[in-house]
């Protein structure tokens, strides 16, 4: 319920006539404010309102009942002070802040027919809910929402790969490895690759990156796979893992079973060892490249689905890369190689092209599946600019009025 009432303030849905505070002054609500998405803190910052005629700028707290303000100790917090109005849908008392000041009370009803197309969206057995009227959105605002969307899902891997970058001494060149050694694992083994990928002492195996077969020893062996190849592999290992003092993980995280024999682990990680040998899992290599078929020449290995791993690997880390040392344009760089790309093939994005959603590039596929993850899957329809628009009751009206679900 309290959802609905940020949602009926932040977007203005205020009763139509005269608003008053609680103790009687004309109100006008000149900017609901900007919506705080943390936990901490009043619910919207800066905040402008009109007060019988003087205007006031700060920040509002919204809560069903105004005792809840009590209920969440606010009446203690000095961060809610500069709390100038206290947006309820029940006064049922007087609250005051830590300094002892009455707070300016609006008491904002949430109307019945959003309660109940909520309920709707949120109980709906259609998946997606909002699927009826997604056709009928204007192909602008189709298009800056998968925009927002994409961007959120990059921001997403960016904080991934820079917890490898941090957990890897602060080394972009071991974070990226990281991350390419991640999507060998192609889904199933993802966790168990980067595990094996923290494991590898870089540091050394680099005095032996000219030797193929060294290079693979080391691989193979920190991985625990040793029987899985010719026993050669195994004495040379003896020899580094004595020279290194080499400690392989446990053999028992890879998982072979429904694993197509081209994506077996030992299998990848000796591709792994080749593109390593021959400087392929370098960024200073990737940065360099301009086009999906310069990223191509790296990631070239049999079996591979070049798409994915440039979808996946690439255009996060020079996304991230760009990002996190302010170089704009590397950014610009990873959203137009997935614009060149042709969109992914699969359940979520047929799931929305039924839905009458034009789906043409990988930028258009990755916006889809977080808006999926991050909002179908949550029940977020309320943060959703497709929810909004089933909420606004424009498109909704068309299609919903022979069947309402119960």
């Amino acid at each position: 319920m309290e959802r609905l009432l940020h949602y009926t303030w932040r977007h203005k849905l205020l009763p139509l006539g005269e608003l008053r505070t609680t103790d009687g002054r004309l109100i006008e609500v000149i900017h609901p404010g900007i919506y705080n998405s943390s936990d901490a803190g009043p619910d919207f910052f800066n905040a402008k309102i009109k007060v019988d005629g003087v205007i006031w700028a700060g920040n509002v707290e919204l809560h069903i009942k105004a005792s809840d303000w009590y209920r969440h100790h606010h009446d203690s917090d000095p961060a809610y002070d500069s709390v100038i109005l206290h947006v309820v849908c029940q006064a049922d008392m007087e609250v005051k802040t830590s300094q002892g000041k009455t707070l300016t009370t609006f008491e904002l009803p949430v109307a019945e027919q959003l309660r109940h197309d909520y309920d709707e969206l949120i109980r709906s057995e259609k998946y997606p809910p909002c699927y009826r009227i997604i056709k009928e959105i204007p192909r602008l605002k189709q298009h800056s929402w998968l925009s927002t969307l994409q961007v959120e899902r990059l921001k997403q891997k960016t904080e991934a790969i820079e917890e490898r970058v941090r957990v890897n001494n602060n080394s972009w060149e071991a974070g990226y490895f990281a991350t390419l050694t991640r999507n060998f694992g192609f889904g199933i083994n993802s966790e168990a690759f980067e595990m094996w990928a923290s494991a590898l002492p870089l540091n050394s195996v680099v005095h032996h990156r000219d030797n193929l077969f060294q290079v693979e020893a080391f691989f193979i062996g920190m991985a625990g796979l040793l029987d899985k190849v010719e026993e050669r592999y195994a004495r040379e290992f003896a020899y580094l893992q004595r020279k290194f003092d080499l400690k392989p993980i446990d053999p028992k995280i890879w998982k072979y079973l429904r694993t197509r024999p081209q994506n077996f682990p030992h299998v990848r990680i000796m591709q792994l060892a080749k593109m390593y040998h021959e400087q392929r899992t370098s960024l200073s290599q990737l940065l360099a490249c301009k086009t999906t078929k310069d990223i191509s020449t790296l990631y070239n290995v049999k079996g591979a689905k070049l798409d994915l791993l440039i979808i996946n690997t690439a255009v996060p880390a020079i996304f991230a890369y760009g990002r996190h040392h302010a170089k704009e344009e590397y950014e610009t760089q990873a959203f137009d190689l997935l614009e060149t790309i042709k969109a992914e093939d699969n359940n979520i994005v047929r799931m929305w092209k039924e839905c009458g959603l034009e789906v043409k590039t990988a930028g258009d596929s990755q916006a889809l599946i977080q808006l999926k993850k991050e909002y179908c899957d949550k029940k977020e329809c309320i943060r959703c600019r497709f929810g909004y628009e089933f909420l606004s009751g424009e498109y909704r009206n068309k299609f919903f009025s022979e069947e309402r679900i119960t």
